[in-house]
């Protein structure tokens, strides 16, 4: 069987956009609409809801599953029916895939299929962070969940893209997002309690596991 063309992430997203029904999305409506490119799209789209004041915690949920069925080696995403059964805003989903899909044109110039890597073990890669990413999405932090979803947002685009440079681009910005969430944290809990208590507990949770 001859292999399909490649079609543009942009107009993989307009040709959604042009579908969307008037007053809310489900998840299981848009599993429906992704087809062949299911995994990639729908955690770049589920990552682009989590952008969205109040999403964060579902978004970085639903993208839990995908990763996992990335790691079995999966050909399709599938959710659980009270998941698949979601639904969120089509005007607010439109209009932030609307200011994107300009971006995504541009960029496309520049992004091409390269540094070919094998299907399968990149797909599990991309699984195993893209599961990590969305713990920290969903760590109860403010704006804890912006960095994640973006580098989850460009780890998606490169593998939709097939581009192998930009994938190892967006793994190192992916051990950047764990470093700052870890900061992020540490800072939090510095804030709530002493730095000498927080060292005292540390040290002597270390000695206790020694022992």
């Amino acid at each position: 069987m001859p292999a399909l063309p490649h079609v543009p992430t942009s107009a993989a997203l307009a040709r959604m956009v042009a579908e969307v029904p008037v007053d809310k999305i489900s998840l299981a409506w848009l599993i429906a609409h992704l087809h062949k490119r299911s995994f990639g799209l729908l955690m770049f789209v589920v990552a682009l809801i989590g952008l969205m004041p109040g999403i964060a915690t579902l978004a970085g949920l639903l993208l839990v599953f995908p990763a996992i069925e990335m790691i079995m080696g999966r050909e399709r995403p599938t959710l659980p029916r009270f998941l698949a059964n979601r639904s969120f805003s089509a005007t607010h989903f439109v209009r932030l895939t609307a200011r994107l899909i300009p971006w995504l044109e541009r960029l496309e110039t520049l992004i091409r299929p390269r540094w070919h890597t094998p299907f399968q073990a990149t797909k599990r890669i991309v699984g195993v962070v893209v599961l990590a990413l969305s713990v920290t999405v969903m760590w109860p932090f403010p704006l804890s969940y912006i960095a994640p979803s973006l580098v989850i947002m460009m780890i998606s685009f490169a593998y939709l893209e097939e581009d192998g440079l930009l994938l190892c681009i967006s793994l190192f910005a992916a051990l950047l997002s764990f470093a700052f969430t870890a900061v992020t944290v540490w800072a939090t809990l510095a804030a709530a309690h002493p730095l000498e208590s927080l060292w005292t507990k540390f040290t002597a949770l270390i000695t206790a596991a020694w022992r």
